[in-house]
């Protein structure tokens, strides 16, 4: 085990490192393309630190191993929202700007219900088995180019704009310096997980842990390890746009591009207890767009404190008190 605790350890470092330069090299590009935090942390970031869910679920496909890939992309999903904007807004309560709580959130929440809806086959009178299929996963890469093409298609538009404005070769060092940064901290950001996960899988299976439990908790906690260390440093920075967009966009990214892609290479059959992961995802989903869009549109401590709850506990009751997956 102590080689384990080892390696660990130097994830941990890297994750910290990586995300400090990527958070400064995403807070510097906003600049040079005069957009806003929100987008960057929406597309780029939040494609970045998705990175790690995208490598384990296509492994998992490849390998025949889609309980392992069920669980990480839905128990990630759930650990965005509860475990890391609960602990970011612990830290600082979070302003949400209006057009992201009206457009991108809503985006989120028709992805979650998307794959909510095909994951309930046979209970729709859809088939015997409940499965995303390649015909499943085809859908969601379709949505998710849906989504890029208005979202990058913004940012190329109005970072094109912003680029003309200033004079021309500062712009270009300053655009290869902050991309540099991004691709440099990314890179901190994967090894880093890449090292704890796989550490913390194999003290996992050591105490027979099952699979879908493994992929709900250990992979799906550790794969969002990019996503909670960048949101809590941009928090701390004080650019809450960037957390924000960044939880909202890997989101989006885990269930239309990860999920729809792991089900193209090969159909993911939902585990005998997955259906209430679905719901509870779905049901945080709704908190975090309620919690959003009331009051001042900020994102309190007392909320912050409801949404980590809710994960934690039922992480909890899923992990140790409800009945073995089967």
């Amino acid at each position: 085990m102590l080689p384990d605790l080892l390696i660990l350890s130097i994830g941990l470092v890297l994750l910290l490192g990586g995300g400090e330069v990527m958070v400064r090299g995403a807070t510097n590009l906003t600049s040079v393309l005069g957009v806003s935090p929100f987008v960057i942390g929406l597309t780029v970031v939040a494609f970045g630190t998705s990175a790690p869910e995208l490598a384990v679920n296509v492994n998992a496909a490849l390998t025949g191993r889609g309980a392992i890939s069920f669980g990480n992309i839905i128990g990630s999903n759930m650990a965005n929202i509860g475990l890391i904007l609960g602990c970011t807004a612990l830290i600082r309560p979070i302003s949400i700007e209006r057009s992201f709580a009206t457009r991108e959130m809503p985006l989120m929440l028709l992805a979650t219900l998307t794959a909510v809806f095909m994951g309930f086959d046979a209970m729709l009178g859809r088939g015997t088995v409940d499965v995303y299929g390649r015909g499943e996963g085809a859908v969601l890469l379709l949505m998710f180019a849906g989504f890029l093409y208005v979202t990058v298609g913004d940012l190329v538009k109005r970072g094109g704009e912003s680029v003309d404005r200033d004079e021309a070769g500062a712009a270009r060092a300053q655009l290869w310096l902050s991309s540099a940064m991004l691709l440099g901290g990314l890179f901190g950001l994967v090894l880093g997980a890449h090292l704890c996960v796989n550490s913390s899988a194999s003290l996992a299976r050591a105490m027979g842990v099952p699979e879908v439990i493994i992929g709900l908790t250990v992979l799906a906690v550790g794969t969002s390890l990019p996503e909670l260390v960048v949101s809590v440093l941009a928090t701390l920075r004080g650019q809450f746009e960037i957390a924000v967009g960044n939880v909202v966009g890997s989101n989006i990214f885990n269930l239309l591009l990860v999920l729809g892609l792991t089900n193209l290479l090969s159909p993911t059959r939902v585990p005998a207890s997955g259906h209430r992961d679905l719901i509870v995802v779905t049901l945080m989903s709704l908190l975090l767009i309620f919690v959003s869009t009331t009051g001042r549109r900020v994102i309190i401590r007392a909320e912050a404190l409801l949404l980590l709850s809710v994960y934690v506990g039922y992480l909890t009751w899923r992990t140790f008190l409800a009945a073995p997956p089967a």
